[in-house]
């Protein structure tokens, strides 16, 4: 495949084209040998298609433009445009864990994995829990994507020393985002931090392996590998990625509260209900006065919570300041990163498409 991906719209159109094209197309080959196994296994790679089309492609996008910094775009794109999009697949693999231990009832619009696998149970008056049915599929789902992942890495055709190079970054950011979950996990149940770390410190140690690292630094890092580049430039992707990884999950937290639902595909107060310890939360707590703190405490975690409820809950951390302390989270972060961009040595369209990708993870509304 000759393509030119135009780096003024590094996540565009035609580049999530390409990356949807390749995960389709791996899901296809998996068909045969699902079938051999048997027609059991036939809904469960519906769900895979289904939950693998759409969203924003910026783990592909930046892993195929940090591969653009260090050596220009490929004249065949394919190879290339095949393992960065193993990278969505094992997104989407935590998406599914994710949303089992959060107790999410959609994803992208669609019910989401355990909640349709339920349905199905009910549907077909199958034995024994529905509940438990949905979540078993839901988290098998997951694991299989996660295997894919690999395995559409491995076969992509880009050139085996270069694969190799990049092999031990996609270990690293498959270890980071699991001991990442685990962090949360522990800090939803208080389990987390010590007494010399403070909730907002415990807070960054989270979001540095859960998203900033899978999201960004090392996405970028593994195209840097795939591209041949050098250490400096390994180095500014992890300064670049690490703030600006950040600055898109601190946005992601606001969206978690003050989102549109019919934007975000999920629903409006989510993370309240989730009773997730974000940096939102950490600030608002911080500065609220003991009696808003006290009732945002009460509120955390409440699968029952209303719309008066959550209306509350936004009012506190409004007036706590905490929302304006994370949109200036958000700038400082996306600053920072782009910053980076300005000294370090690499291609012109690998810069712009970097700074570009960089002002969409920050600036959006879902």
């Amino acid at each position: 495949m000759c393509a030119y991906f135009d780096p003024a719209a590094p996540a565009g159109d035609d580049f999530r084209r390409a990356v949807q094209n390749a995960v389709s197309g791996f899901l296809d080959s998996q068909k045969p040998v699902l079938g051999v196994i048997g027609a059991e296994l036939e809904p469960v790679l519906a769900a895979a298609r289904d939950y693998t089309s759409g969203g924003k492609r910026l783990r592909p996008a930046f892993c195929y433009w940090a591969r653009v910094a260090a050596a220009g775009q490929p004249v065949d794109a394919a190879p290339l445009i095949r393992a960065a999009a193993s990278l969505e697949l094992l997104h989407v693999s935590a998406l599914m864990h994710d949303d089992v231990m959060d107790h999410s009832d959609t994803r992208r619009g669609l019910p989401a994995a355990h909640r349709r696998f339920e349905a199905a149970h009910l549907e077909m008056s199958g034995s024994g829990s529905a509940q438990d049915y949905g979540t078993d599929m839901a988290i098998l789902l997951g694991d299989l994507l996660l295997v894919w992942s690999a395995e559409m890495f491995s076969g992509s055709g880009v050139d085996p020393l270069r694969l190799s190079a990049a092999t031990p970054l996609l270990e690293a950011v498959r270890t980071e985002v699991t001991c990442g979950q685990v962090l949360d996990v522990a800090a939803e149940a208080r389990l987390a931090g010590g007494t010399s770390e403070s909730a907002l410190d415990l807070v960054n140690r989270v979001v540095e392996f859960k998203s900033a690292r899978y999201t960004v630094v090392r996405p970028a890092q593994i195209g840097v590998s795939l591209g041949g580049g050098t250490d400096s430039l390994q180095q500014a992707m992890l300064d670049f990625g690490s703030p600006l990884g950040r600055a898109f999950q601190f946005r992601d937290d606001l969206l978690g509260v003050f989102g549109d639902a019919g934007l975000t595909g999920k629903p409006a107060g989510g993370d309240l209900r989730e009773g997730k310890r974000t940096v939102l939360v950490a600030h608002a707590l911080a500065a609220s006065t003991p009696a808003d703190a006290a009732r945002l405490e009460s509120l955390l975690g409440r699968p029952d919570l209303d719309d008066a409820d959550v209306a509350d809950a936004r009012r506190i951390i409004e007036r706590s300041g905490a929302r304006a302390e994370v949109e200036k989270d958000i700038e400082n972060g996306y600053q920072r990163a782009v910053a980076v961009l300005d000294h370090a040595e690499m291609t012109h369209d690998g810069a712009r498409a970097l700074r570009e990708l960089a002002r969409q993870s920050v600036r959006r509304d879902s």
